[in-house]
């Protein structure tokens, strides 16, 4: 089997995975539902069943899957920019910023105004990405990009403690602290329609950059003398994963773990190359949310568990397993 035949094969699979992964995550759910209902709510869309199904369970799964997609294919970009294994968007800072920027908007009252945080998380990713680009212009090694990355993502950070710290209300402190542990809890088909696009539009900069990428693994000095232009080229996956980050971050609060992870289970499968690995890292970390949020939510806890906090207790003791083994073949 050829190399395209592979990647073909590896997509389709995915996607018959997370057409199955969805159907589960629509079906089961806290609330049982009888066969005669799940019957109803196909025959009458205003049913009770039918607001269960289509309205609440269907769009909270969607939305985790474009989520995990931005947070997948926003880890792979930055990987590849970065030759780095352990680089993602909280590492470089965007995550914490948009974090930062929808923490602001909550203490200030603005939660009122319908995409009003949204909003905010999508200006603070926009910061850090505009801060990226101006500073991969004058850091030359990708080393240097992820201590400034560190830098702001640690900065933005103390801030938003600060104002979690000093908010005058209690009840904005705790929406600040739940928006803070990730979650796609009572997400709507709205959500859905506002971060679809905006992970599109990433997708579309991280495949004008995808060339790059792929030239990049051989050096940036072979690549440059092969005519890459690395500046276009970082300014371009930055973009891409600022996007989506910014995103996935504005709709369901700071998830971590996916945008680490997803590229590794898939980058063997497409031989490390960069250009390659995009759209299965989407794919893999859109299965992997989906996943987390069904279990999340099935789990039998008296308060359901935070989709962040989910991620972090399962993903990160295999993220280390899977780094562990790949690091041999990574070169820094």
């Amino acid at each position: 089997m050829t190399g395209r035949s592979r990647e073909i094969a590896l997509n389709a699979g995915l996607g018959l995975s997370i057409a199955f992964a969805l159907t589960i995550a629509v079906v089961f759910g806290e609330t049982g539902l009888a066969w005669s209902q799940y019957g109803e709510a196909f025959r009458d869309l205003s049913s009770g069943p039918a607001e269960v199904l289509w309205q609440v369970r269907a769009p909270r799964a969607v939305c985790a899957f474009v989520v995990g997609a931005a947070l997948g294919l926003a880890g792979a970009v930055l990987q590849g920019l970065l030759r780095n294994p352990l680089a993602d968007p909280g590492v470089l800072g965007v995550s914490a910023t948009a974090a930062l920027g929808a923490a602001l908007a909550i203490v200030l009252g603005l939660a009122a105004f319908p995409g009003a945080v949204e909003i905010a998380a999508l200006a603070g990713a926009a910061l850090a990405g505009a801060l990226l680009v101006a500073a991969s212009a004058r850091l030359r090694s990708p080393e240097a990009l992820i201590l400034f990355g560190v830098a702001l993502s640690s900065f933005a950070g103390a801030l938003t403690a600060l104002i979690f710290n000093l908010s005058p209300s209690p009840i904005a402190s705790a929406e600040v602290m739940s928006w803070l542990l990730g979650s796609v809890q009572n997400r709507s088909w709205s959500d859905v329609a506002l971060v679809s696009p905006l992970v599109l539009v990433a997708g579309v900069f991280a495949a004008m950059a995808s060339p790059g990428l792929r030239m990049l693994v051989l050096g940036e000095e072979t690549a440059a003398t092969s005519g890459l232009a690395l500046r276009r080229l970082k300014i371009l996956a930055l973009i891409a994963a600022a996007i989506a980050a910014g995103a996935a971050v504005a709709v369901a609060g700071v998830i971590g773990f996916v945008g680490l992870a997803a590229p590794h289970l898939v980058r063997r499968a497409v031989q490390g190359d960069p250009r390659r690995l995009l759209l299965p890292s989407a794919l893999v970390g859109g299965l992997i949310l989906v996943v987390a949020d069904l279990l999340a939510r099935i789990t039998p806890t008296d308060q359901e568990l935070k989709l962040g906090v989910f991620t972090a207790l399962i993903g990160a003791p295999l993220f280390a397993l899977i780094a562990w083994r790949a690091a041999r073949e990574w070169r820094l």
